[in-house]
Formats: structure tokens, C-alpha cells, sequence
């Protein structure tokens, strides 16, 4: 230990926070969970990234990876471990204007890269908050505003380069160490730290965006309505259900639909939109033409102490009337988590099941719970999450790691199908043998 540390303060060109300096409080956790790690690396160059990388594996100590630092499950610090922090490579550019080939550091968000891309006409697919990584949100996934119209942000990635659990640097890609570039779209962090990604992005107008609201009574009429339309509605058309917020009455709160129709035609718009305007009492609706940049959030920390308990799971085209049914009758009832529903399919469903690591390819939604407050109030709702996720479970199957709170074996085996897992341990036993990189939904090499 005290041999590679000497090494990383010799090799090591960027911050070092340890506990007792000034930045550690507030470098020690992540976004939503909290951690105290022995060592916050922040990278300067890929050379430092490799470093860390060395010093992790050398001194035996956990590593986490951290790019927005967003994760449910607070993959992104650790205690008394080591945390690369990449927000010192963020820079984002567009390296071919003819194909719209853009790199973009490991470290970057969503929002500098949306805000980047604005001046070029340019968009990528990705998800619906501006401080979320970029890192952390393609390599699991990456479902957001465009995901029906242009696929998953995964789907638009043409290369990487890599930091292996080696210290080594390599590109992957469809021709350089394909295995690789399979894994990573969908792996998650099992694979290495992503220092740089190149994706193609897509030629962006302003979109119409918005919130429309219905009363909480209407539910059952607006959810199955909703979920009818968007099965047949234009691929442009990208939309998320929420009800049963806690912060706004629980079961009596407004139905929530938020709406994205890709595209600044006004005409094709309103005809793609209304049909969701007809679902029930329209109580307000704020959808206008904005900047893309525009309809990324700002994501909120939670007030000290209180913790997020998220679980999603995905359903196919067969068993959407069974969830529907299930989840207006709890959505209506006192004690229900938050619920969303987000649609998914089109460019999604498009693109070959065995082509990436993202198993969910087939499902037509992406339902998601969430309950919200302190420890004691959390433990004491589990029994009844529980079996929430009882009634559900025959009827939705799989994981989206990006919405998940736990990383237990169960929630591994959901994330990836046992034929995706094979393959990935196979790429994990070529990358990281020692499974360096664990803080994850993890691929054991073995």
C-alpha cells in the first residue's frame, strides 16, 4: 500500500483528496448517496486515469468510477476506497462535421454536451437530466426525450477508448476489439473507465415539449388510453406517464404526461400530441416549442437523510394489459410509491436483440417505483413494496440498471439474461480477470 501510493503521488498529475483536506466533504460522496472513501482521484489526462487505475489494483482497495455521479445504487463512491472522479475530461467536439461525429470526454454530462452541440444543430439521444453522465447513462442504456425516434444513447456510440483493469488503453469499436465495444454498450462499468466515447449524432430542430395533467380519478381511463396511442403513435412521439406522487397528494396528485414530439412542425405535432389532449379533463398543458437543450432538468439532490428506493422492470406487448390493470388499482390507493411509466419501443425494438448488451430490445414499456424519506420510513414500506413487485413480477420481467436502487445477484440476473451474462463474463475474464471494477451490477469474470 504504501509502495503504490508513492508510486501515485509520483505518476499522478492531477488532485488527490483525502480526508482532512478541504474538498473532501464535499468529493467524498455522489449525487444521491453518501461515502467516504480514502482517495478522491481527479484525472487530468488519460495518463492519470491510468494511474488511478495501477494504484487501485496494486493497493487492493474497492474502486468506483464516477462521471455524474447519479447512480440509485452509489456505484460512483465507496468507503475507504478509491474514486476516480473524470469530471476534468469533459471536453466535447465535434471531430467530423460531414458525419456528425462528435467526442466526448468520460467525465462530460448531458447538459454540456446538449448545450456543446446546440450552436452545431446536433443532438444524441440521451436521458432527461443535465447533471446525469454521460458515462454512466450509455453504458447501461440511455433512455430519454428521443429514444423512440433515434434509439437508445448506446445505439448512436461508434467507439470508445478504454482504461483496462491493466492500466492499459484501448479502442474499441465495430472493427477494433469488437468484443469489447459489444459489452460496453449495455455492460455497464464492468469493462474498464471509458476516458473518451464518439458517437454519431443526429441533426436536431427545436421540439415541442411539455407537461399535460389529468385528474387523479381519470387514471384508469389516461394510462390505458396513453399506453394504446403510444403502441401505434409516430416514432417522434417519445412520452412518460407519472402518478401517485407522494409530493402532491399521493393517490390524489394529477396524472403527469410528459410529452416530446421530436420535430418543429407545428401541424405534425398538434396530430401526433392531441390524440393524447383527448385521453380525459385536460387540467393544464404547457407543451410548446423549446430548445432540446431546454427539456434536460436539472437534477435535484436530496435533502440530507433522505434516500431514493427505485426499482424498474420492462413489459412486453402481451402482458401490458394485465400491468395496466395492476397498477391503476395500487396508483388509486393510499401508501403507493411514485410510479412512471415511460414509453420505449420504435428505433429501440428496431435494432437486432443480440446486437448490444442491452437485453431488453422487445419491451413496449419501462415501469418504474420509487419511494422516497428516511431510513425508518423506507424499511418500514419494504414489506408492501414488496409485494407490489409480487403482483407485478408475473407480468414484467428484466431490469433497466439505470433505475435500480440494489446490485444484488437477483437484480444481475434481471438486468442481463443468462445468455447476455455468459457472454459478458467471457469479455469480463479478457478485461478485468481480478474484477477490479465490481461497483456495478456486476459480472463476475468467473
Amino acid at each position: 500500500m504504501t509502495s503504490a501510493l508513492e508510486n501515485l503521488r509520483r505518476e499522478f498529475g492531477g488532485d488527490i483528496i483525502e480526508p482532512g483536506t478541504p474538498d473532501y466533504e464535499s468529493a467524498s460522496g455522489s449525487f444521491l448517496v453518501p461515502g467516504n472513501p480514502a482517495h478522491v482521484l481527479r484525472p487530468e489526462s488519460v495518463a492519470d486515469v491510468r494511474a488511478a487505475v495501477r494504484f487501485a489494483g496494486e493497493a487492493h482497495l474497492p474502486l468506483s468510477v464516477r462521471g455524474g455521479g447519479h447512480a440509485f445504487s452509489g456505484f460512483a463512491t465507496n468507503d475507504g476506497g478509491v474514486v476516480i472522479d473524470l469530471r476534468g475530461l469533459s471536453a466535447v467536439e465535434v471531430v467530423d462535421a460531414d458525419r456528425h461525429l462528435v467526442r466526448i470526454g468520460g467525465g462530460a454530462t448531458w447538459g454540456q454536451v446538449a448545450d456543446a452541440l446546440a450552436p452545431h444543430g446536433l443532438a444524441i439521444s440521451s436521458g432527461d437530466t443535465r447533471s446525469v453522465g454521460v458515462g454512466g447513462l450509455t453504458l447501461s442504456g440511455g433512455i430519454g426525450w428521443k429514444v423512440r425516434k433515434h434509439g437508445l444513447a448506446l445505439d448512436a456510440l461508434v467507439a470508445a477508448e478504454v482504461v483496462t483493469a491493466a492500466g492499459d488503453l484501448v479502442r474499441a469499436s465495430a472493427d477494433e476489439n469488437p468484443d469489447l465495444f459489444w459489452a460496453l454498450r449495455g455492460g455497464g462499468g464492468n469493462f474498464g473507465v471509458v476516458t473518451a466515447f464518439e458517437f454519431a449524432a443526429h441533426p436536431t430542430t427545436d421540439i415541442h415539449y411539455g407537461k399535460i395533467t389529468f385528474p387523479a380519478a381519470e387514471l384508469p381511463s389516461v394510462l390505458h388510453g396513453w399506453a394504446d396511442y403510444l403502441r401505434t403513435a409516430p416514432a417522434e412521439i417519445t412520452s412518460v406517464i407519472n402518478f401517485a406522487n407522494p409530493f402532491a397528494g399521493g393517490p390524489e396528485a394529477p396524472v403527469e404526461v410528459f410529452v416530446a414530439f421530436d420535430g418543429d412542425d407545428a401541424e405534425s405535432a398538434a396530430a401526433a400530441i392531441d390524440p393524447i389532449r383527448k385521453l380525459g379533463t385536460v387540467t393544464s398543458d404547457d407543451i410548446a416549442l423549446k430548445p432540446y437543450r431546454e427539456t434536460l432538468v436539472d437534477g435535484m439532490a436530496p435533502p440530507p437523510g433522505i434516500r431514493l428506493v427505485t426499482r424498474s422492470a420492462f413489459v412486453e406487448n402481451e402482458s401490458v394489459p394485465d400491468v395496466l390493470e395492476i397498477l391503476t388499482e395500487i396508483g388509486s390507493a393510499a401508501g403507493a410509491p411514485y410510479f412512471s411509466v415511460r414509453s420505449v419501443g420504435a428505433a429501440v425494438s428496431r435494432v437486432p436483440d443480440d446486437a448490444t448488451a442491452y437485453a431488453h430490445r422487445r419491451a413496449e414499456l419501462l415501469v418504474v417505483t420509487t419511494n422516497v424519506g428516511p431510513a425508518p420510513v423506507l424499511e418500514a414500506g419494504r414489506p408492501a413494496l414488496a409485494a407490489i413487485w409480487a403482483r407485478l413480477t408475473p407480468h414484467a420481467g428484466g431490469a433497466y440498471a439505470n433505475f435500480l436502487t440494489t446490485a444484488t445477484d437477483e437484480d444481475v440476473a434481471a438486468v442481463y439474461p443468462a445468455d447476455t451474462r455468459k457472454r459478458l463474463a467471457e469479455v469480463k475474464r479478457q478485461c478485468d480477470p481480478a474484477n477490479l471494477f465490481a461497483r456495478n451490477h456486476n459480472i463476475r469474470p468467473e
